[in-house]
């Protein structure tokens, strides 16, 4: 039985302190909408879609209200599509149907625009990756990714090359609003198969028919929390995140337990990811900070991540037997007012939060960088944080953003993906590096079975 200062504690996180379910992600396997011609592919497609996501906005709505627990997000995963178009073609054409599909469903993301190259390329997968700029271009909610490297295989370093291109051509061909393809777009190492989160979010193979994952989100409450122990040690601080965490985490399971339930679906994962928001108190930054920096950047700021994502995964794999996704902390600047904030002080810098992604969860998210920046220099930030995931056996991912016709300053893509200050970069060129292609092997102590 929840005691009462337990359901006015949890009134309290939800009312003030900004938790929230992030996102409730419905993943539909496709493989079964394989059909003779692509448009055949394109009707199976939507015709699944539409049946199994008919009431996923309805069940989250229902449940928020029943509840009192804000559901932000509703989205949608599918099988990579690259599988599915390699028989008959006509990739373009189901990227149309697929943001058509969340457009009738009414969810706010639908992710699986995807290919996984991390090894190898086949030439219709060379072809798919080419594809990506103009689907992200020709529609408004739909999410693309590309794995381009894990432990096991090494770096597709002739992938990686491709992936700075396709950025750029992203960047242009979105450039009136602002490049904002290039938000819809990230580049992985390591990616995961139950990834509730936007834009990287794809369905995998290994995965049920139908599968509900939740992504579960608290910044503002960890914050609080800390507020409480302002003299207390690291220690102490690393309990409180503990505690916190196994909360926020229960919340998720809850909902997620109900949405699978109604909607007659798998309960894949509990993500116990804290992802903020560009709202004032509901920022991973401001806990950093809490810690006891004066600035996120500062020497220290590492450190203060590390003891933050031991502590939310330790907190919530006690709270669900089924923890998966991410988890973590995400660190996107866009998306992050004490991130922005940092930014614009020049406290915090590109180098710095390089360094950051080798603990957290995920690697350079939501970084605008000046729209002239080369292609190279981009598929050379891929490199690196490919490299960061290879060797560290970890996720990593890229989603930067380069700003067609603006090289400061900042660009506003509004809701959740929130304001990026433009970065400057180290323009030192690594075009030779980038034009050998080839592969990075895998790490000597990956060959273990």
């Amino acid at each position: 039985m929840l005691s009462k200062d337990e359901i006015l504690e949890t009134i309290s996180m939800i009312s003030s302190q900004h938790l929230d379910v992030r996102t409730i992600t419905m993943g539909i396997s496709l493989l079964d909408c394989i059909g003779d011609t692509a448009r055949e592919t394109c009707e199976r497609v939507y015709k699944k879609i539409t049946d199994k996501a008919k009431n996923l906005v309805k069940v989250g709505n229902d449940i928020q209200s029943e509840f009192g627990v804000p559901i932000v997000n509703k989205r949608i995963s599918v099988t990579p599509v690259s599988l599915i178009t390699a028989r008959t073609g006509g990739s373009i054409e189901v990227a149309k149907t697929l943001d058509k599909c969340a457009e009738e469903v009414g969810v706010d993301f639908l992710g699986g625009y995807s290919a996984l190259v991390q090894k190898g390329m086949t030439d219709f997968e060379r072809e798919f990756l080419y594809t990506i700029p103009q689907a992200l271009a020709c529609t408004s909610k739909m999410c693309s990714s590309v794995n381009v490297a894990s432990t096991k295989t090494g770096i597709n370093m002739d992938a990686v090359k491709i992936m700075g291109e396709i950025i750029k051509e992203t960047s242009y061909l979105t450039r009136e609003q602002g490049s904002i393809g290039c938000a819809k777009f990230v580049v992985f190492a390591n990616a995961v198969e139950d990834n509730p989160f936007m834009a990287g979010a794809f369905h995998g193979v290994g995965e049920a028919d139908v599968v509900i994952n939740v992504g579960v989100s608290g910044p503002g409450v960890v914050k609080v929390a800390l507020e409480q122990i302002k003299d207390g040690d690291l220690t102490q601080v690393a309990e409180t995140v503990k505690k916190v965490a196994y909360k926020i985490t229960r919340v998720g399971q809850l909902v997620a337990q109900e949405a699978s339930k109604r909607l007659n679906a798998n309960f894949g994962i509990i993500d116990l990811s804290l992802a903020p928001t560009p709202v004032m108190g509901d920022s991973v930054g401001h806990i950093l900070e809490e810690m006891g920096l004066e600035c996120v950047g500062a020497y220290g700021t590492t450190a203060c991540l590390a003891l933050l994502n031991d502590a939310v995964k330790k907190g919530g794999i006690m709270a669900s037997s089924h923890v998966g996704g991410l988890s973590g902390a995400f660190i996107p600047v866009s998306e992050d007012i004490g991130m922005i904030n940092a930014v614009n002080k020049g406290c915090l810098k590109l180098e710095k939060l390089e360094a950051m992604t080798a603990i957290c969860s995920v690697g350079l998210d939501m970084v605008a960088v000046g729209g002239d920046t080369p292609a190279d220099v981009l598929s050379a930030m891929i490199a690196d944080e490919c490299a960061i995931g290879v060797v560290n056996n970890k996720t990593t991912a890229v989603r930067v953003i380069p700003v067609y016709g603006k090289n400061s300053g900042s660009v506003n893509f509004g809701g959740l993906l929130g304001t990026a200050p433009i970065m400057p970069i180290n323009t030192a060129s690594p075009s030779k590096f980038i034009s050998r292609g080839g592969r990075i092997p895998a790490p000597v102590w990956a060959n273990k079975n």
